[in-house]
């Protein structure tokens, strides 16, 4: 008889420790600071060796930037630290569950492992829905809501040639 391969809950093969307490309660702090400052109520800090490498809330509408959710100010202050883009072995520690956006920035990071605090539903309960771009990235391109129109491409390809025959690139 063929045996299931079921994988474990993440949090049954990472238990929680008292580090990864307090590195949540200090993006929840700088989630609470953020609101008292006027900004969003989401706060994150990433995590290297067991040590706090860089900690940011939420600042899109004090810098009027929608893409300074504090997973992605998190993850830029990270790698100007470090001097890199990747950020491989650490952990992001986030006050919300990460919408898509901050999601793929964290993917692409190559960070580890993410916990977090309050779920999308919790997040959605005070109008921060992000469900809408979920139920996008599922729709055929043809069928969402902002048009994606393709064109130029044969010029477009030129920069990928360009890359594909550069030897003293950096991979990313």
């Amino acid at each position: 008889m063929l045996q299931e391969n079921k994988q474990s809950a993440p949090e049954e093969r990472f238990p929680i420790t008292e580090a990864d307490i307090r590195f949540m309660r200090e993006a929840i702090r700088l989630a609470d600071e953020s609101v008292e400052r006027g900004g969003g109520p989401f706060g994150a800090v990433i995590v290297k060796d067991g040590e706090i490498l860089a900690g940011c809330a939420n600042r899109v509408t004090l810098d009027n930037d929608p893409t300074a959710h504090a997973e992605v100010n998190t993850i830029r202050e990270a790698c100007r630290k470090l001097g890199s883009f990747d950020l491989s072995g650490c952990v992001i520690y986030t006050s919300c569950e990460p919408c898509p956006m901050c999601l793929g920035a964290i993917y692409w990071a190559g960070i580890s492992r993410i916990y977090y605090g309050n779920t999308r539903k919790d997040a959605a309960d005070i109008d921060f829905a992000d469900d809408f771009i979920y139920e996008e990235l599922d729709r055929p391109m043809e069928s969402r809501t902002v048009p994606i129109i393709p064109m130029l491409r044969a010029e477009s390809l030129r920069s990928f040639r360009l890359w594909s025959a550069k030897a003293d690139k950096t991979v990313y």
